[in-house]
């Protein structure tokens, strides 16, 4: 009986080994979060087979039923859980990933970077102007930049002109990385992280732009209003029956926190709880796994936000419809005049940089020639009179 114990401990703890190592390797490669729970089942059910093997619980009949039971569930709920991920990744998403930046890179060969009629009235000499700022607004920025900058190649991610997506703008900005970036105005977190650094942020209005939410377009539902907005990401409309829709569950994607869409959408929710979004783990087998929360899929059930020309223009897809809200669609005049409800204002923003070419740069861009590269690239300039 000790040798058949010490024999089974020392098989244990080759099995635990090798479970260890096959878990790494799943975290290495991105997968852990189903396979970890699944090596751990599979594990306990193997050290269960193995000590059977040496002290003989289970016999004939039962033991070969047990151990065919236990390998076609591990089998089938591998491929289960493979083919519901192969399928959710074949549904189209509105992620900042989709987008290729390099497209719109100042003086690119070709560029979709606006270029003005005329030589700009205003070129940077000196030190120029370290920029950052959200994903949406780099066309315009690109387009200052290919309009006052000298010629040269400015790598989206790697030289003086650069695009990190709206969180680590403002982070490089309070952090003194940058001189200004181009974005919404900062999320409580952000303001409150720049107090506590002792950087005043200045905020220069430039333009105007929609804040759009989307569905599959085969859903139904054509517009909601705002009260029918926030009763969706509040939690208490949970169906598409309740707005005119088909009868089917209402899955509500968010961003991530200090994104700019998620930032405009707190704001818009004022006081009224955000419910709690969905996560990327969309099948739960082995229970309990959360990970973080998901960008928008297209499901046939689902809804996101966004802004209007980043969909439109950036990342198209003709898989999804932006919806009228208060029966006003989403269009460049609807917000010219105001009319378009959710209409938000971006800004440069700054935090104090010595850069003396700052201040003549952004009063280059509030001129005619500045604001009527806003108005080519597809957004509202905040001289709407344009």
């Amino acid at each position: 009986m000790g040798f058949r114990l010490f024999l089974f401990l020392l098989t244990s703890i080759a099995i635990c080994f090798a479970a260890f190592v096959v878990s790494m390797v799943t975290l290495f490669l991105g997968i852990y979060k189903f396979y970890i729970p699944f090596i751990i089942i599979v594990t306990i059910g193997i050290l269960f087979f193995v000590f059977n093997h040496y002290f003989n619980i289970v016999k004939g009949k039962a033991l070969r039923r047990s151990a065919i039971t236990f390998i076609s569930a591990a089998i089938l709920t591998i491929m289960v859980y493979e083919s519901i991920h192969l399928y959710d990744k074949a549904i189209p998403t509105l992620a900042n990933d989709s987008v290729d930046l390099y497209e719109y890179q100042p003086f690119g060969e070709p560029t979709k970077a606006v270029s003005l009629d005329d030589p700009a009235t205003f070129k940077i000499d000196g030190e120029l102007p370290k920029i950052d700022g959200a994903t949406a607004l780099y066309p315009i920025y690109a387009a200052f930049v290919q309009a006052t900058y000298p010629e040269k190649q400015y790598d989206v991610y790697e030289s003086e002109v650069i695009s990190t997506r709206t969180p680590y703008a403002y982070e490089n900005l309070i952090n003194g990385k940058v001189d200004m970036i181009f974005a919404l105005g900062p999320s409580e977190a952000q303001l409150k992280k720049a107090e506590n650094r002792g950087v005043e942020l200045k905020l220069t209005p430039i333009g105007k732009e929609a804040f759009v939410f989307f569905v599959n377009a085969k859903n139904e539902v054509s517009g909601l209003t705002l009260d029918e907005i926030k009763k969706i990401y509040s939690g208490e409309i949970t169906n598409w029956g309740d707005v005119g829709g088909a009868n089917d569950s209402i899955r509500a994607f968010q961003r991530p926190a200090d994104s700019g869409s998620q930032t405009t959408l707190e704001q818009l929710m004022a006081d009224t709880p955000i419910m709690t979004p969905p996560t990327e783990d969309i099948i739960s087998l082995m229970g309990g796994i959360i990970e973080e929360t998901a960008n928008y899929k297209n499901y046939k059930n689902a809804i996101g936000y966004t802004f209007r020309f980043y969909s439109n223009e950036m990342a198209k897809n003709d898989s999804i419809r932006h919806l009228a809200i208060d029966g006003i669609a989403p269009t460049l005049e609807t917000i010219r005049n105001g009319e378009y409800p959710i209409t938000e204002t971006f800004y440069v923003v700054t935090a104090g940089s010595e850069n003396p070419n700052i201040e003549p740069f952004i009063e280059w861009i509030l001129s005619s020639q500045g604001q009527s590269i806003i108005e080519k690239t597809g957004y509202v300039p905040i001289g709407s009179d344009l």
